[in-house]
Parts: C-alpha cells; structure tokens; sequence
C-alpha cells in the first residue's frame, strides 16, 4: 500500500473519530439525565469502556493468538498517554474543573492497581539488569492467570461500587438537550461504531507510514500503537470539554485507565499469561509518578492551562525518553 493511500485512510479515520465522539458524547450525555446519574458516572462506565474498546480488541486478539508480549506496554503506555496528554490538551483549551469524587476514590484507586502491578510485575527489576545495555527486552517474568482472574474480579466489586454510588447520588439536574432513550443509545452505539472503525484506520495507517519511514516494531508499538488506540479517549474528552460536559471528560481518562488495567490486562492475562520485560516496568513506574504528579495537579480542584502545558510537555519527554531507549 502506498504511502498516499496510507495518508487518505488515516484522514478518512480521524474524520470518524471526531464524528463518532461527537455523537457518543451526545448519547452518553443526554443518558446520563434520563436516568439521574451524574456524568462522571457514566463517563467512569460507559464512555471509558467504550472509547477503551480499541486497546481491548488489540490485547484480545494478540492473546489468543498467543503473543501478548504487547498488551502491557499498549496499556501502559495508553494510560500514560491518557492523563499527559489528553487531560493536558483538554486543560490547555479549557481549565478542567476536577469532580471531588474522582479525588477522593477513582484517581486514588487508579495510583493504588498501577503500584501493585508494578509489585508483581517488578519483582528482580534491578537484579543485574543494565538499564542503558540490551536487557531492557529481556522477559523478568509474567502476568500469570491467576492474577489476571484477580484483576477481574476487582474490576467487577469496582463497576459494582460504582453502580451503588450512582443509586446514592440521583441528579436531579434538568439542563442540557433532552432526547428519548433509544435516540441515546443509537447516538451512542453509532458514535462507538465510528470510534472504533476510525481508531482502527488511524492505527493501521500510522503504523504503515511508521514502518516506511523505518521505525522498528518495537517502537511502533510503545508510540503510535499506544497513542493511537487512545485517540477514542482524546477526541471524546476534548469534544466533552467543549460542549461542557466535565465530568463526563475526566471520568472517561480515568475510567478508561482502570478499564485498561483490571478488565483488558485481565482478560488478555486470563487467555495467555502476558510476559514482561524490563521496559515495561520502567514504563509502569513512569506512568506511577505521572499519576501522582496528576494527582496533585487535581488537588486544587481544576487542572489550569499552565499546568496542561507541564502535562504535554511531560508527554513529549516520555516519547524522547522510548525513542533513545
């Protein structure tokens, strides 16, 4: 395929992203009000599951195949690329204002299953390991099945805890545009189809003018494959933002970060046991104190411009930092 070709495809797929989002973040929305569920509910729930559905068929179908070595650098860095970059672009067109709740339990709990990853993950980390040499590929273990039915079964109590406090604290908020529940729901499937189809073109695209230009796979898969399977979650979130709906933005990086973590790693691991090398847990350790960091950002109950700005540049550090390991 041409690299013309390539650049009309990976037009033709951003277009279906913006769409798509516009339309999914309309359903969801408007969802949201029919049934009295705050936004950042829906967007911790349907929004993050839906716009992780990329990182999820990518890991499903390496793990079947038997050759998942990628689902935990994809996760990884998608959630990396999720709180720097797209929150930090989010805030730089708008400051976010952060929902107390997501401080309180859903961004505590995202830091709390990244560290324990790291944990079983990281174990011999720095047992000989030259962290400059040729050992950064080198496997140091695995993501067996048992942890990965784990990480299924603390992904079920936490959806269940989520449902509990969604029943709790009904909204009665009455603004917005009002439509009937299967127009939400064809919104809402429609968006996901466009998401979804367009993410897999931009990927698929990318990745063949990557490897034209001569990128290796290695470092496809750490950058335009990670990136790009979260292009659900920044198109979304901006067109969110935008249309004011905030809760919905943060929820959907957040949700979508502990979807990535405990239902795709879990699924993927449950399938095949996930080997892991040292660059993957350097990875996970970057993205623990890039979560902390974020962390502290929502502290002041919004994350400003300036502070957006620190995020991307945070981001284009991290991509610097792959490229010369």
């Amino acid at each position: 395929m041409s690299i013309f070709l390539n650049i009309v495809l990976l037009i033709i797929g951003f277009a279906g992203l913006i769409k798509g989002a516009d339309f999914f973040v309309d359903g969801s929305s408007a969802l949201a009000r029919i049934f009295k569920v705050p936004g950042v509910i829906i967007g911790l729930t349907i929004v993050a599951m839906g716009t992780s559905a990329p990182e999820l068929a990518v890991s499903t179908s390496a793990a079947i195949q038997g050759a998942n070595e990628i689902a935990l650098s994809n996760v990884v860095g998608s959630n990396i690329f999720n709180l720097l970059a797209v929150l930090g672009v989010c805030a730089l067109i708008c400051p976010i204002p952060i929902d107390k709740s997501i401080v309180k339990r859903d961004f505590p709990f995202s830091i709390l299953i990244t560290v324990g990853l790291f944990a079983v993950t990281g174990i011999g980390l720095f047992s000989g390991f030259d962290f400059l040499g040729t050992g950064m590929l080198e496997n140091i273990g695995i993501i067996s099945r048992p942890v990965g039915i784990v990480l299924l079964i603390v992904f079920a109590v936490y959806i269940g805890t989520l449902i509990f406090s969604a029943k709790k604290n009904e909204t009665t908020e009455k603004t917005g545009k009002k439509m009937p529940a299967w127009k939400c729901i064809l919104l809402i499937a429609g968006g996901l189809a466009c998401i979804i189809i367009g993410g897999q073109l931009v990927v698929e695209n990318a990745k063949g003018i990557a490897a034209a230009l001569g990128m290796s796979e290695t470092l496809i898969g750490l950058t335009i494959v990670a990136v790009g399977t979260s292009l659900p979650e920044l198109v979304t979130s901006i067109v969110a933002s935008r249309k004011g709906e905030n809760g919905l933005a943060i929820g959907n990086v957040i949700g979508s970060n502990i979807f990535n973590i405990l239902f795709i790693l879990g699924v993927s691991a449950t399938i095949h046991p996930i080997a892991v090398n040292y660059a993957s847990v350097i990875d996970l350790l970057i993205l623990i104190v890039v979560s902390i960091v974020t962390l502290i950002f929502s502290l002041t109950k919004k994350i400003s411009r300036a502070e957006g700005a620190v995020m991307i540049l945070m981001y284009a550090a991290t991509v610097v930092f792959a490229i010369v390991r």
